[in-house]
């Protein structure tokens, strides 16, 4: 008996010792870390786009949703009892166009133009993740990396336990054509090289791949095929390629929707490579949504079940007579970080019909993703912190579930597009993405109703992630002035 029992306490610390313990980084942004929670009188918006569930009763046991009740059933003995009265609780943000970079600053010449070698952005991988859970964020996509290998051991602390952060689906390096506006991609031009380039990183821990903007056909379709046969995903920012040519190819995903990347109505332009200048956008303001060849491409693109990733924070960061960043952001940011974005908000704004035709064809992509939801198609969310600066990691990613509501989806929609639409993607839907039992306890509470008042998405007073419940007040306080930098 006495070997049986020794037996049973060596598997019971060999078990334990698998589970990493938070380190005391990670400690010091835990609020609760018991193994058996109980959020009461708590409203319930599940992700699923169901109706909000008035006064529930979530109980938590060692990092998953141990079971939904009403009010009538007291909670178990020995429960961490959180009274969330006046709370709402969503499941947690699913980020699929996040990155663990950001525009750092805007280098011109005495003449207003970018110098080569080009744009540079900086790795900023200790104040994102922190910025992303803070924001509710408790899983995310990188969609594009400029450092892969900072990506990957980011990660990989993450999961140790030794930083907080999201859990990352880490996308391979930037898989670009030659004459790349961004010296920091891989520039690839022959088939054997992109293939290669697949199969390495798959091999350094990537678990998903992005294409960009200058690839051609034949190279695209190359890295298609290889990431398929490791069981991976394609995503793209494209441009040489336009989205028919590249659903035909087989890619996974397009990122930020067509009437800022989708080339196809462009003019006279030439196979396999971008248009220079305004001809794209010009080719979309063009076009209506209901013209029977948007509807064409719309039916071809939810036919071959190519999801679209809406990043409207981005577009809306460009729109000059758009609100500018809170003072709560403006804080966070480096005085450079912050600098630089005024700097180009204040030269848009000086531009002659910019903000109006902006304002239009951010209208007009609004009105695209509606459509293509309602044709059946998979939309995804994410903020995509690039661009002119003016999206900040985690705060662009309740942004961009707030324009959602603007763009016409209801609340329970918008929620649902950037939760539980990101982990159906992903293949994590039986664990993620929406709120039920046996899921992991990846949720976060909120003050106030957003599936009433989608402003209140802001409202961020605990994320939990894997059970644990953390503190985004000190999570962002902990990156104060350093967005943009570090």
């Amino acid at each position: 008996m006495r070997l049986h029992i020794m037996g049973a306490m060596l598997f019971c610390s060999c078990a334990l010792a698998q589970t990493p313990l938070p380190s005391p980084e990670v400690a010091k942004f835990i609020q609760f870390n018991q193994p058996l929670i109980a959020l009461t009188h708590v409203r319930v918006i599940d992700g699923t786009g169901a109706p909000a569930q008035e006064d529930r009763t979530l109980l938590l046991r060692d990092g998953r949703i141990a079971a939904i009740t009403g009010p009538e059933r007291a909670p178990p003995p020995g429960a961490q009892v959180i009274d969330l009265t006046g709370r709402s609780v969503i499941p947690g943000l699913v980020g699929m166009h996040n990155h663990l970079m950001y525009t750092h600053s805007i280098n011109r010449d005495d003449e207003g133009k970018t110098p080569p070698p080009g744009v540079f952005v900086t790795e900023i991988a200790f104040s994102a993740p922190r910025l992303y859970l803070a924001a509710g964020v408790t899983t995310m996509r990188t969609t594009g990396s400029v450092e892969p290998y900072t990506d990957v051991n980011i990660r990989r602390q993450i999961d140790e336990f030794r930083i907080p952060g999201p859990h990352l689906d880490v996308t391979g390096p930037y898989l670009d054509g030659r004459d790349s506006f961004f010296p920091q991609m891989a520039v690839m031009t022959e088939t054997d090289h992109v293939r290669k380039t697949v199969d390495f990183w798959a091999g350094e821990g990537a678990t998903s791949f992005k294409a960009y903007m200058k690839i051609s056909r034949t190279v695209l379709a190359a890295a298609v095929d290889q990431a398929h046969k490791h069981g991976m995903k394609v995503t793209g920012h494209l441009c040489a390629v336009d989205y028919r040519q590249a659903a035909a190819l087989g890619i996974d995903n397009l990122e930020h929707g067509p009437v800022f990347t989708d080339t196809e109505f462009v003019a006279d332009r030439r196979a396999d490579e971008c248009p220079a200048g305004g001809a794209l956008a010009a080719s979309w303001e063009r076009r209506e949504i209901a013209s029977p060849e948007v509807q064409a491409l719309i039916a071809e693109l939810v036919a071959r079940k190519v999801a679209i990733t809406s990043t409207l924070p981005v577009f809306e960061s460009f729109v000059p007579t758009r609100p500018l960043l809170s003072r709560r952001q403006m804080a966070l940011m480096a005085p450079e970080s912050l600098r630089s974005h005024l700097e180009a908000r204040s030269l848009a704004a000086t531009a002659s019909g910019y903000a109006a035709r902006q304002e239009a064809l951010l209208k007009k992509e609004m009105a695209f993703e509606l459509a293509f939801v309602r044709a059946g198609g998979l939309l995804l969310a994410g903020p995509d912190p690039t661009g002119n600066g003016g999206v900040l990691p985690g705060f662009g990613d309740q942004r961009e579930v707030q324009l959602l509501v603007e763009a016409g989806f209801t609340p329970l929609e918008a929620i649902r597009i950037a939760t539980l639409n990101g982990a159906q993607f992903m293949g994590r839907a039986d664990s993620i993405g929406s709120i039920a039992v046996g899921k992991h306890a990846d949720l976060v509470v909120l003050k106030g109703d957003p599936s009433r008042r989608i402003a209140d998405i802001e409202n961020v007073e605990i994320v939990f992630k894997d059970g644990y419940g953390y503190d985004p007040v000190r999570l962002n306080a902990s990156v104060r002035g350093m967005v943009g930098i570090r």
